[in-house]
């Protein structure tokens, strides 16, 4: 008998713990919305060829492959990558509530000698995109408190590092937003 209160009571306390207010409901459903506008506004101001846009459950996040943004082995944004930025950098600078982290990747291939002097890995190549990323964004008016910059270097491939077209791939920007975590 005592099991089967506790199986009742241990189902009971399940089924509660799934339930969620109709604002936590309601207050998700706004924030799909409101990436789906993002994500449609942004995909307007890119073209295909210039970026991937995935939305994801709490996240919009904006893919850029390098040589839109900078030269070979580059880490200053070249003209078009200033271009490119240009046209989202408004619309990243009016989002209320939210974060953005811009993530820099890069393929397996060691570093040239050329960079070798001022960059030891790919790890601090990949920094330094996407330090210069943020910093133009915030030259632009993204608000400095929301924005924030990391590098990965080699780690968290998209494809395979074994030929031209996934290194390619694996040398890239993302620009995640997400809600800002603020108490």
């Amino acid at each position: 008998m005592k099991s089967t209160r506790f199986v009742l009571a241990l189902c009971a306390a399940l089924v509660a713990a799934g339930c969620v207010t109709k604002q936590t409901y309601n207050t998700e459903v706004q924030k799909a919305d409101s990436y789906a506008a993002l994500s449609q506004k942004l995909s307007g101001e890119l073209s295909a060829d210039q970026a991937q846009i995935t939305q994801l459950q709490n996240e919009l996040k904006v893919t850029l492959v390098n040589e839109i943004l900078f030269p070979e082995g580059g880490w200053s944004l070249s003209p078009k990558g200033e271009q490119t930025l240009g046209k989202i950098a408004p619309t990243l600078a009016d989002l209320k509530g939210q974060q953005i982290v811009v993530q820099g990747f890069t393929d397996n291939v060691p570093i040239g000698p050329e960079l070798r002097g001022r960059f030891p890995s790919n790890l601090e190549l990949s920094s330094a995109r996407a330090d210069n990323v943020a910093r133009f964004l915030t030259s632009k008016g993204v608000p400095q408190n929301t924005i924030s910059a990391q590098g990965f270097g080699e780690a968290r491939p998209v494809a395979s590092n074994d030929t031209p077209q996934g290194r390619a791939k694996n040398r890239r920007v993302e620009i995640v937003i997400t809600a800002a975590n603020r108490p």
